[in-house]
């Protein structure tokens, strides 16, 4: 027996088994996105060294890869081995509360605070795995804050990063953001988009209300960008019925807010005919109780972001009710709220709606000034069908005081921005004719 003990002494010390090497700590998710964005099988990932079963355990964190392991998942990925690494503990702890720092700011408007923040994570890339997050919060700043050049490259990556590691509600959150960046840039695509962003979110389970009710906003904004005004206020009622699980009154209020505008677009014409059996279309008082129950919110919520949208729709009303003074102080508190917000399209509104009141009570230098201001706001901002819709509507007050000259310049710029060419082909004949 001893000599049995002593063989198998000896052939464990002639063949020794392979010591197991400690496994690394990795992220979840990072192996699998990586093979993913490579565009690699699990077993051409695994290809001369590990089996694909062996890679498949590693990506649903059943087992954790060793350092060689791993740093050959890094040279077939052609991923950083710091990719796949889980955070220190501090690190994530800081990262975490600079996330939630970024969430705050872009939740609260403070856009430019956010694009500061934003860029500096990016810089420090505290961990792969919050590009995404980091790159979605970003592209939102920069859409907040009306520079959506900025904002397309982030979200395209952050949805190729939310599309990669899985994650179905930011998936459908950034694709809402792209489907708002389309609208913003006047695109055809921002109805295809929020669709879509719809349909992602309404495939989870349970679906998650917040995120069904910022797509439904989008997707009605979408609708009134294209004029399609019943399709706009079925989005905004299904918006405001999802959100009454919510109780997210910031979010209630922009809803009603938008709502009693694109009431007031139904009330016209055939649209209006076929709302008529609703007591609520074509009622300016109607209007009025959503504007008036959307300032409410703005007020029990302690929310300034977007109260001057409602200002606005309020002064609007006013003027259709006849109410001029009224309307005055309802633009100038908009303006003044705006203006200090540092809302670029709400001030340009407002001197629009400023210049309309000035029209009504025959200030005609006061017109001139606040058309100006509209219209440098506009052009400062790249709102080309708002700023085309200024000229046309300067253009027609003009006219109407006798400044032809005047008038038919910004009617020009009206033209030229809605068709382009067709000025200089009028050019062009009456050169030839004149020859």
């Amino acid at each position: 027996m001893a000599s049995g003990r002593t063989d198998a002494a000896v052939a464990t010390d002639a063949h020794p088994k392979r010591r197991r090497l400690p496994g690394v700590n990795i992220r979840p998710g990072a192996v699998k996105q990586a093979r993913v964005e490579s565009g690699l099988s699990l077993a051409q990932l695994g290809k001369g060294h590990v089996t694909a079963p062996a890679i498949y355990l590693i990506e649903t964190g059943r087992t954790r890869p060793s350092l060689p392991t791993l740093e050959h998942i890094a040279r077939r990925t052609g991923k950083p081995v710091e990719f796949f690494l889980a955070e220190p503990t501090a690190a994530a702890d800081e990262a975490q509360g600079k996330l939630i720092a970024l969430e705050a700011m872009v939740a609260d408007g403070r856009n430019h605070e956010a694009v500061a923040l934003g860029l500096a994570l990016l810089d420090r890339a505290f961990s792969a795995s919050r590009l995404g997050r980091i790159r979605f919060l970003l592209g939102q700043a920069y859409l907040g804050s009306a520079q959506p050049d900025h904002a397309a490259t982030l979200l395209a990556e952050a949805r190729a990063h939310f599309e990669a590691v899985n994650d179905g509600v930011m998936l459908a959150e950034c694709i809402g953001a792209q489907a708002a960046l389309a609208n913003m840039t006047q695109s055809k695509d921002a109805v295809a988009l929020a669709e879509l962003a719809l349909s992602v979110c309404r495939r989870l389970k349970p679906v998650p209300a917040p995120t069904e009710v910022r797509l439904l906003g989008i997707l009605a904004g979408a609708h009134v960008a294209n004029r399609e005004w019943d399709r706009a206020v079925a989005a905004y009622e299904a918006a405001i019925e999802a959100g009454g699980s919510v109780f997210d009154l910031r979010r209630v209020a922009r809803m009603y807010s938008a709502l009693g505008t694109a009431y007031q677009e139904v009330g016209e014409g055939e649209t209006a005919a076929r709302y008529a059996m609703r007591s609520v279309v074509g009622d300016l008082d109607a209007a009025r109780r959503h504007l008036d129950r959307s300032l409410e919110l703005c007020d029990e919520a302690d929310l300034e972001s977007g109260r001057s949208q409602v200002l606005l729709s309020l002064c609007e009303l006013s003027m259709q009710e006849g109410k001029v003074d009224q309307a005055h102080k309802l633009a100038e508190e908009a303006l003044e709220l705006a203006a200090r917000l540092e809302e670029g399209a709400s001030i340009a509104e407002a001197h629009v709606w400023l210049g309309r009141i000035a029209d009504r009570r025959g200030a005609h230098d006061e017109v001139d000034r606040a058309f100006d201001d509209a219209i440098t706001g506009f052009e400062a901002m790249g709102m080309r069908e708002r700023l085309l819709q200024c000229h046309g509507l300067y253009a027609e007050i003009l006219e109407r005081r006798g400044e032809l000259a005047k008038a038919y310049v910004h009617m020009r710029e009206a033209l030229q921005a809605s068709r382009p060419g067709l000025l200089r082909r009028e050019e062009r004949q009456q050169r030839f004719s004149s020859a």
